[in-house]
Protein backbone atom coordinates (compact mmCIF):
# COMPACT_ATOMS: atom_id res chain seq x y z
CA UNK A 1 0.00 0.00 0.00
CA UNK A 2 1.40 3.90 -1.09
CA UNK A 3 0.37 7.13 -0.74
CA UNK A 4 -0.76 6.85 -4.50
CA UNK A 5 -3.35 4.11 -3.53
CA UNK A 6 -3.97 5.42 -0.04
CA UNK A 7 -3.88 9.00 0.64
CA UNK A 8 -3.99 8.52 4.99
CA UNK A 9 -0.98 6.95 4.82
CA UNK A 10 2.38 8.89 5.68
CA UNK A 11 5.99 8.03 6.43
CA UNK A 12 8.02 7.77 9.67
CA UNK A 13 10.69 10.00 9.72
CA UNK A 14 11.98 9.87 13.38
CA UNK A 15 11.39 8.16 16.73
CA UNK A 16 12.76 8.86 20.25
CA UNK A 17 12.26 5.86 22.80
CA UNK A 18 12.87 8.14 26.28
CA UNK A 19 11.48 6.03 28.84
CA UNK A 20 10.62 2.40 28.65
CA UNK A 21 7.13 3.50 28.53
CA UNK A 22 7.39 6.69 26.49
CA UNK A 23 8.17 7.79 22.96
CA UNK A 24 7.73 10.36 20.38
CA UNK A 25 8.19 10.72 16.82
CA UNK A 26 7.62 12.23 13.68
CA UNK A 27 6.10 12.15 10.35
CA UNK A 28 5.57 13.68 6.85
CA UNK A 29 2.72 15.98 6.52
CA UNK A 30 0.29 16.02 4.04
CA UNK A 31 0.49 18.83 1.96
CA UNK A 32 -3.32 19.69 2.54
CA UNK A 33 -3.05 19.44 6.23
CA UNK A 34 -3.86 23.14 7.85
CA UNK A 35 -3.92 22.92 11.77
CA UNK A 36 -4.40 25.23 14.65
CA UNK A 37 -1.18 24.47 17.21
CA UNK A 38 -3.05 22.71 19.70
CA UNK A 39 -5.23 20.21 17.57
CA UNK A 40 -5.45 16.39 17.33
CA UNK A 41 -5.96 13.95 14.57
CA UNK A 42 -6.12 10.69 14.45
CA UNK A 43 -3.57 7.97 13.36
CA UNK A 44 -3.19 4.65 13.32
CA UNK A 45 -2.19 1.56 11.88
CA UNK A 46 -3.61 -1.35 9.46
CA UNK A 47 -5.41 -4.05 11.91
CA UNK A 48 -4.91 -7.51 11.67
CA UNK A 49 -8.61 -7.81 10.18
CA UNK A 50 -8.06 -5.25 7.85
CA UNK A 51 -9.44 -2.37 9.45
CA UNK A 52 -7.43 0.38 10.80
CA UNK A 53 -7.00 0.94 14.73
CA UNK A 54 -7.12 4.69 15.05
CA UNK A 55 -6.84 6.49 18.09
CA UNK A 56 -6.81 10.74 18.52
CA UNK A 57 -3.53 12.07 19.17
CA UNK A 58 -2.17 15.73 20.02
CA UNK A 59 -0.12 17.18 17.48
CA UNK A 60 2.96 18.20 19.74
CA UNK A 61 4.66 19.88 17.03
CA UNK A 62 3.72 23.80 16.08
CA UNK A 63 1.18 24.46 13.06
CA UNK A 64 4.55 25.82 10.86
CA UNK A 65 6.09 22.77 11.15
CA UNK A 66 7.02 20.61 8.18
CA UNK A 67 6.48 17.39 9.72
CA UNK A 68 4.24 16.59 12.13
CA UNK A 69 5.46 15.41 15.73
CA UNK A 70 3.33 12.99 18.62
CA UNK A 71 4.31 11.93 21.76
CA UNK A 72 2.83 8.04 23.07
CA UNK A 73 2.84 6.37 25.94
CA UNK A 74 3.48 2.01 25.46
CA UNK A 75 0.81 0.02 26.73
CA UNK A 76 1.92 -3.62 26.27
CA UNK A 77 -1.53 -5.08 25.63
CA UNK A 78 -2.75 -1.84 23.78
CA UNK A 79 -4.98 -2.50 20.56
CA UNK A 80 -2.72 0.18 18.88
CA UNK A 81 0.64 1.46 21.10
CA UNK A 82 1.15 -2.33 21.78
CA UNK A 83 2.00 -1.94 18.13
CA UNK A 84 2.97 1.69 17.78
CA UNK A 85 5.76 1.51 19.59
CA UNK A 86 7.82 -0.28 17.08
CA UNK A 87 7.68 1.42 14.20
CA UNK A 88 10.76 2.65 12.89
CA UNK A 89 11.90 5.54 10.47
CA UNK A 90 10.43 4.67 6.66
CA UNK A 91 7.27 2.89 8.18
CA UNK A 92 3.89 3.58 7.04
CA UNK A 93 1.53 5.28 8.98
CA UNK A 94 -2.22 6.51 8.95
CA UNK A 95 -3.12 9.93 9.67
CA UNK A 96 -6.56 11.08 9.23
CA UNK A 97 -5.87 14.98 8.25
CA UNK A 98 -8.84 16.25 10.19
CA UNK A 99 -7.79 18.31 13.00
CA UNK A 100 -10.22 19.03 15.87
CA UNK A 101 -10.18 20.13 19.35
CA UNK A 102 -10.56 22.66 21.87
CA UNK A 103 -6.30 23.60 23.18
CA UNK A 104 -6.25 26.57 20.78
CA UNK A 105 -5.98 30.23 21.38
CA UNK A 106 -9.15 31.10 19.74
CA UNK A 107 -11.37 28.94 22.59
CA UNK A 108 -9.79 31.23 25.21
CA UNK A 109 -10.87 35.17 25.85
CA UNK A 110 -7.62 37.69 26.17
CA UNK A 111 -5.73 37.67 29.59
CA UNK A 112 -2.62 38.39 30.64
CA UNK A 113 -1.08 34.76 32.29
CA UNK A 114 -1.71 32.00 30.45
CA UNK A 115 -1.39 28.46 32.39
CA UNK A 116 -0.65 25.26 30.73
CA UNK A 117 -1.21 21.67 33.17
CA UNK A 118 -0.23 18.57 31.60
CA UNK A 119 0.07 14.94 33.21
CA UNK A 120 2.01 12.43 31.48
CA UNK A 121 1.79 12.46 27.60
CA UNK A 122 -1.00 15.16 28.08
CA UNK A 123 2.02 17.61 27.85
CA UNK A 124 1.79 16.77 23.90
CA UNK A 125 -0.37 19.85 23.00
CA UNK A 126 1.41 22.61 24.69
CA UNK A 127 4.73 21.01 22.85
CA UNK A 128 3.01 22.28 19.82
CA UNK A 129 2.03 25.61 21.90
CA UNK A 130 4.97 26.36 23.39
CA UNK A 131 6.28 26.56 19.90
CA UNK A 132 3.98 29.16 18.36
CA UNK A 133 4.55 32.44 18.01
CA UNK A 134 1.08 33.38 18.85
CA UNK A 135 1.74 31.89 22.62
CA UNK A 136 4.28 34.55 23.22
CA UNK A 137 2.54 37.15 21.74
CA UNK A 138 -0.49 36.99 23.06
CA UNK A 139 0.40 36.48 26.92
CA UNK A 140 2.93 38.68 29.54
CA UNK A 141 3.49 35.45 31.40
CA UNK A 142 3.32 31.66 30.47
CA UNK A 143 3.69 28.81 32.86
CA UNK A 144 4.34 25.33 31.98
CA UNK A 145 3.09 22.97 34.67
CA UNK A 146 3.98 19.15 34.14
CA UNK A 147 3.36 16.39 36.43
CA UNK A 148 4.65 12.40 36.38
CA UNK A 149 5.13 9.86 38.48
CA UNK A 150 8.94 9.32 37.86
CA UNK A 151 11.77 12.03 37.65
CA UNK A 152 12.67 10.43 34.32
CA UNK A 153 8.80 10.81 32.44
CA UNK A 154 9.91 14.31 32.25
CA UNK A 155 12.52 13.80 29.93
CA UNK A 156 10.76 14.75 26.36
CA UNK A 157 8.91 18.07 27.73
CA UNK A 158 12.38 18.90 30.00
CA UNK A 159 14.46 18.77 26.59
CA UNK A 160 11.30 20.89 25.34
CA UNK A 161 11.53 23.53 27.05
CA UNK A 162 15.12 23.45 27.35
CA UNK A 163 15.37 24.12 23.31
CA UNK A 164 12.98 26.92 23.15
CA UNK A 165 15.53 29.95 24.12
CA UNK A 166 17.69 28.69 20.93
CA UNK A 167 14.81 28.38 18.88
CA UNK A 168 15.31 30.92 15.95
CA UNK A 169 11.59 31.30 15.39
CA UNK A 170 10.36 31.80 19.19
CA UNK A 171 13.53 32.13 21.24
CA UNK A 172 13.39 36.00 20.99
CA UNK A 173 9.84 36.21 22.24
CA UNK A 174 9.89 33.45 25.04
CA UNK A 175 12.90 35.57 26.62
CA UNK A 176 11.90 36.67 30.62
CA UNK A 177 8.14 35.27 30.09
CA UNK A 178 8.30 31.56 30.41
CA UNK A 179 8.21 29.64 33.72
CA UNK A 180 8.80 25.89 33.77
CA UNK A 181 7.19 23.56 36.64
CA UNK A 182 7.74 20.17 36.43
CA UNK A 183 7.05 17.94 39.17
CA UNK A 184 6.83 14.26 40.55
CA UNK A 185 4.20 12.54 42.35
CA UNK A 186 6.75 9.72 43.26
CA UNK A 187 10.30 10.05 42.88
CA UNK A 188 12.01 12.67 44.87
CA UNK A 189 12.53 15.81 42.81
CA UNK A 190 13.01 19.89 43.32
CA UNK A 191 9.47 20.15 43.22
CA UNK A 192 7.02 17.35 43.99
CA UNK A 193 2.95 17.48 44.57
CA UNK A 194 0.00 17.04 42.27
CA UNK A 195 -1.13 20.16 39.98
CA UNK A 196 -4.04 20.28 41.86
CA UNK A 197 -2.51 20.03 45.32
CA UNK A 198 -0.02 22.77 44.66
CA UNK A 199 -2.73 25.26 43.06
CA UNK A 200 -5.19 24.80 45.60
CA UNK A 201 -2.27 24.98 48.72
CA UNK A 202 -0.47 28.18 46.95
CA UNK A 203 2.92 25.93 46.67
CA UNK A 204 3.39 26.55 42.93
CA UNK A 205 3.00 30.87 43.52
CA UNK A 206 5.24 30.66 46.77
CA UNK A 207 7.89 28.34 44.21
CA UNK A 208 7.92 30.59 41.24
CA UNK A 209 7.27 34.07 43.00
CA UNK A 210 4.00 34.79 41.67
CA UNK A 211 1.57 36.66 42.69
CA UNK A 212 -1.80 34.36 43.72
CA UNK A 213 -4.91 32.91 43.87
CA UNK A 214 -5.61 32.85 40.10
CA UNK A 215 -7.97 35.01 39.05
CA UNK A 216 -10.40 35.36 36.39
CA UNK A 217 -9.32 39.11 35.10
CA UNK A 218 -5.93 38.04 34.65
CA UNK A 219 -5.29 34.18 34.10
CA UNK A 220 -6.33 31.63 31.37
CA UNK A 221 -5.35 27.85 31.56
CA UNK A 222 -5.44 25.11 29.47
CA UNK A 223 -5.68 21.47 30.47
CA UNK A 224 -4.49 18.37 28.70
CA UNK A 225 -4.16 15.13 31.27
CA UNK A 226 -6.26 11.90 32.54
CA UNK A 227 -10.30 12.36 32.56
CA UNK A 228 -9.87 12.25 36.74
CA UNK A 229 -7.30 15.07 36.47
CA UNK A 230 -9.51 16.89 33.49
CA UNK A 231 -12.17 17.07 36.22
CA UNK A 232 -10.22 17.94 39.46
CA UNK A 233 -8.74 20.85 37.82
CA UNK A 234 -11.82 21.65 36.62
CA UNK A 235 -13.52 21.82 39.47
CA UNK A 236 -10.77 23.81 40.91
CA UNK A 237 -10.89 26.22 38.42
CA UNK A 238 -14.00 26.82 38.63
CA UNK A 239 -13.50 27.45 42.75
CA UNK A 240 -11.12 30.09 41.56
CA UNK A 241 -13.69 31.86 39.16
CA UNK A 242 -12.50 30.63 35.82
CA UNK A 243 -14.44 30.02 33.34
CA UNK A 244 -14.69 26.85 30.86
CA UNK A 245 -14.52 27.91 26.75
CA UNK A 246 -14.96 26.30 23.74
CA UNK A 247 -14.20 27.31 20.33
CA UNK A 248 -17.63 28.45 19.63
CA UNK A 249 -18.07 30.17 23.26
CA UNK A 250 -14.03 31.41 24.26
CA UNK A 251 -14.12 31.93 27.53
CA UNK A 252 -11.08 32.03 31.04
CA UNK A 253 -10.07 27.96 30.35
CA UNK A 254 -10.24 25.06 27.99
CA UNK A 255 -9.79 21.43 28.19
CA UNK A 256 -9.21 18.55 25.93
CA UNK A 257 -11.15 15.86 26.54
CA UNK A 258 -9.78 13.47 23.41
CA UNK A 259 -7.27 12.14 25.19
CA UNK A 260 -4.65 9.21 24.98
CA UNK A 261 -4.51 7.71 27.81
CA UNK A 262 -3.00 4.20 29.08
CA UNK A 263 -5.54 1.81 27.16
CA UNK A 264 -4.72 2.54 23.69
Amino acid sequence: MNQAVNPDLQTVTQVTHWTDRLFSFRVTRPRSLRFRSGEFVMIGLPGDNGKPVLRAYSIASPAWDEELEFYSIKVPDGPLTSRLQHIRPGDPIILRPKPVGTLVHDALTPGRRLWFLATGTGFAPFASLLREPETWEAYDQVIMMHTCREAGELDYGRALVAGLAEDPLIGDLVAGKLLYYPTTTRDETRFKGRITDTLASGQVFADLGLTGPLSAETDRAMVCGSLAFNRDVAALLDRFGLREGSNSAPGDYVIEKAFVGDGV
